[in-house]
């Protein structure tokens, strides 16, 4: 497997902050909610939390922001570690943080403190910009991208630059290879009101493709991404716009699935993807990110490496479970993949919060099909079900059935199709010892991977004609 890319990430790094607590009655002397159990976290945010869940995906990340000597700045620092190699510029005041108030997840209260701005590049900064095979630029309005303007101007021209802009920052360079607004940031980009409604879906949508169209003109951009939250993004060339819809609906915390998009386009761009495709995985990893617990997920996935399909099945639901949501796993040889299939699945991701799928390896299925199957090999199985957009991750067990890897996962959920409906599963009392619960779901008639080899071999051998030499 080739490694990722490295990205280089430039722009305005905060700090941020979440009180959580329990709102459980109002003040005595005021209508506002008394928070109580209060726990306070803190994170990476702006271009450093991009920076982390680029790096978060695998790939060497570089950080070109301002930091000083200030007590938020070295909280930061040491928030960041090793996972990302941080140049820095000279800050000018304190770095820029924002604290959330929330009771039971919810946000109540927002504090916004510091007036940081980064004071002048420094040649390192410019180096590391003229040195890059792409960038993400973060623009949070707080002078990093002013001060390295030219660099990226330059670098816009040689290699992929995606530019994640805010209405306090400044346009993308031209030709950035895609910039990435959410529908309010493109309005007011574009110069239009931000209060005037849109009113209903449809006119939602026109406005963001006439944003969208405005912008790639404005700002001589190849692209511009407009992410619309729980309906995709919208992707603009300038002409016919293209709407790439969620892969699933998705509740949750949508704090930094901006940076989220941003960052998973961005390196799959440095990889040597096109647009388009960058864009539909960004909108899929964007929806997991808020699917799995946004923010709150962040401290688990640590300094997450590319590792085995079960490493990543075993992250996906560590990070669910600690989000609070709901983990399904569904099972099967998955040769030939067919409507039946894609039904089930689907239907198991709409469930919960995450679907594991526990694919039986060549030997298993052998063992159960007999000789002659597998019909596709693991890998290439493994590559068609993770392309699926309901499946978050895929695990191989080698064993005739998954008990020992339900073992491990221990879903909410194990979902079985509608044919098993006349017998108890033999993983049922296993799934329930940890109050797990089977799901049957309605299974589509007549699909088969059996059915549907027999019918190709009997329609790859009609009757053979002897030959000239037969005949004589």
């Amino acid at each position: 497997m080739t490694a990722p890319a490295p990205l280089l990430v430039v722009g305005d790094a905060l700090l941020d902050h979440d009180l959580c607590g329990r709102a459980e009655r109002l003040a005595p002397d005021a209508p506002v909610p008394v928070l109580s159990g209060n726990r306070r976290t803190s994170r990476p945010g702006g271009a450093a939390l991009a920076a982390c869940l680029a790096a978060a995906d695998g790939r060497p990340v570089t950080l070109v922001t301002a930091v000083g000597e200030d007590d938020s700045s070295t909280c930061l620092v040491r928030l960041l570690g090793d996972r990302v190699r941080l140049v820095r510029l000279p800050l000018r005041g304190a770095l820029s943080t924002k604290t959330r108030v929330l009771a039971e997840g919810r946000p109540l209260l927002r504090l916004d403190d510091g007036d940081g701005r980064a004071r002048e590049a420094t040649a390192e900064a410019c180096r590391a910009v003229a040195d890059a095979g792409a960038v993400l630029v973060a623009d949070y309005g707080r002078g990093t991208a002013d001060e390295l303007r030219e660099a990226l101007a330059a670098a816009a021209a040689r290699v992929p630059v995606v530019w994640d802009p805010h209405p306090r920052g400044g346009p993308p360079v031209p030709g950035v290879r895609l910039a990435t607004p959410s529908a309010a940031e493109a309005r007011s980009l574009a110069g239009r009101p931000v209060t005037v409604p849109d009113g209903d879906g449809s006119s939602a949508l026109q406005s963001a493709a006439r944003d969208a169209g405005t912008l790639v003109r404005a700002w001589r951009a190849a692209a511009v991404a407009v992410t619309l939250g729980g309906r995709g993004a919208l992707l603009s060339h300038g002409e016919t716009p293209l709407l790439v819809p969620t892969p699933v609906t998705a509740e949750g915390d949508a704090c930094g699935a901006g940076d989220r998009f941003a960052a998973t386009a961005a390196g799959l761009l440095a990889d040597g993807g096109f647009t388009e495709a960058a864009v539909r995985a960004a909108v899929h990893a964007a929806t997991r990110w808020v699917a799995e617990g946004g923010v709150r997920s962040l401290s688990s996935q640590g300094d997450a490496r590319p590792g085995s399909a079960a490493d990543d099945a075993l992250g996906t639901v560590g990070r669910v479970r600690a989000a609070g949501g709901t983990v399904v796993a569904a099972g099967g040889c998955f040769d030939l993949l067919h409507a039946g299939h894609v039904s089930l699945l689907q239907a198991a991701r709409r469930a919960g919060d995450c679907l594991v799928v526990c694919v039986n390896s060549d030997a298993s299925v052998r063992r159960r099909k007999g000789p002659g199957r597998p019909l596709v090999p693991l890998a290439d199985r493994i590559r068609v079900l993770r392309a699926l957009e309901c499946v978050d991750a895929v695990a191989v067990f080698d064993e005739d059935t998954p008990e020992r890897l339900l073992g491990e996962l221990r879903p909410h959920i194990w979902a079985k199709g509608g044919d098993y409906a006349l017998g108890r599963l033999p993983e049922a009392s296993l799934v329930e010892s940890w109050g797990g619960q089977v799901v049957l779901f309605p299974y589509l008639d007549g699909r088969s991977t059996t059915g549907i080899a027999r019918r190709a071999a009997s329609e790859a051998e009609p009757a053979r004609r002897p030959s000239e030499r037969e005949r004589r």
